[in-house]
């Protein structure tokens, strides 16, 4: 009986290969992935979930926070149509025909999956989906072994998630014990909450009161406490304070020489040898080639943002870099362009071997 080869990169490859950085949805906080947004019955989560979608939708900043706009599916499995109108009534005044709303779906394993990759074909430009609530799509397990169940279903979501680079938010319950973690509150199992990629906890100060804390973990974001207060005139969580401070983050040294290595020269084919020779010649830094790799490949979003685009690639006896500077505005006439196309940054890593090394 045959069996598929385990398809794998060899470490050497995978710290010089440039691989597609994280894309997040809502910035420093909803990644691309599955994510939990639970809470108390009647907290306020569909209200929380219904700003997100809009704010989403529209490209407007969630409080702080900027977003990726693109097409939003929002499954209100609880509500009727009425229902949903009423509310966007109540906390807008316009809507922008990019957000979609559906009242009733498949389950999971039972057609749900087909159901988005349809929509997804028809809304390329889809980021994120909201499902409410989880419950809604899942079947009554009869199997012996919970955990299995919840991570299965969970596992079905991530894959179609990770598949399109999308958001995939699960509006979800919490136990009626309370405990001193917040995550530990999350109904189900551990298999629901170990699978997703980030949870977020929405806990009222006090049950009759306007104040909660979102409570945020999850692998692509810092831990952070949110807490926020629902104006009931317009219908909104505004927030009040973050438990990080958002104090901005000085550039590493190492890109601030790339870019006026590039700013002199525009464009630069060569080893990470030559490129580190440039930058000891121009800007008296000395950088060890492999640091140097690694700094441009973890750095590339700050890169892209400073016009400077690059791609790696192998020849027959080295391995090369390729580096591009945007560069707009040319003050002189002194035969530069005033703009220089950036390459594109891959959006698939190269094909892995299947014996172990990268193409």
């Amino acid at each position: 009986m045959s069996q598929n080869k385990l398809i794998t990169m060899d470490a050497e490859s995978l710290l010089t290969t440039p691989l597609p950085p994280t894309r997040f949805i809502v910035s420093e906080l909803i990644p691309q992935g599955v994510h939990i947004l639970a809470g108390a019955p009647k907290v306020g989560k569909s209200w929380l979930a219904l700003q997100i979608c809009l704010w989403v939708a529209s490209g407007e900043s969630l409080w702080s926070f900027p977003v990726t706009t693109g097409t939003v599916l929002y499954l209100c499995l609880e509500d009727s149509f009425t229902r949903i109108q009423n509310r966007l009534f109540d906390i807008t005044d316009e809507a922008p025909d990019n957000l979609h709303f559906a009242t009733m779906s498949e389950i999971i394993g039972e057609g749900l999956e087909n159901q988005i990759e349809d929509f997804l074909n028809v809304h390329t430009d889809m980021v994120l989906i909201v499902i409410d609530t989880l419950q809604r799509i899942r079947k009554v397990s009869t199997d012996a072994n919970p955990y299995a169940s919840d991570y299965r279903d969970i596992g079905i979501l991530k894959q179609l998630a990770d598949k399109h680079r999308i958001a995939i938010l699960l509006i979800h319950h919490l136990r009626k014990m309370n405990d001193d973690d917040p995550m530990n509150m999350i109904s189900g199992t551990t298999g629901i909450s170990g699978a997703t990629d980030s949870n977020f906890v929405l806990k009222k100060d006090k049950r009759s009161g306007n104040a909660a804390t979102l409570y945020c973990v999850g692998r692509d974001i810092e831990y952070r406490e949110l807490q926020l207060e629902f104006d009931k005139t317009a219908h909104l969580w505004n927030l009040l304070s973050d438990s990080i401070t958002d104090e901005p983050q000085p550039s590493d040294e190492i890109i601030i020489h790339i870019s006026a290595v590039m700013e002199s020269l525009l464009s630069f084919t060569g080893t990470a040898t030559e490129l580190a020779d440039e930058i000891e010649k121009m800007c008296g830094a000395v950088i060890l080639p492999n640091v140097l790799i690694k700094k441009v490949i973890r750095n590339q979003a700050e890169l892209a943002e400073r016009g400077i685009a690059f791609e790696m690639k192998r020849t027959h006896d080295r391995k090369e870099i390729n580096i591009l500077y945007e560069r707009v505005g040319c003050d002189g006439n002194d035969g530069k362009t005033d703009t220089v196309s950036v390459l594109n940054l891959p959006t698939q890593p190269s094909q892995p071997t299947q014996d172990g090394g990268a193409t």
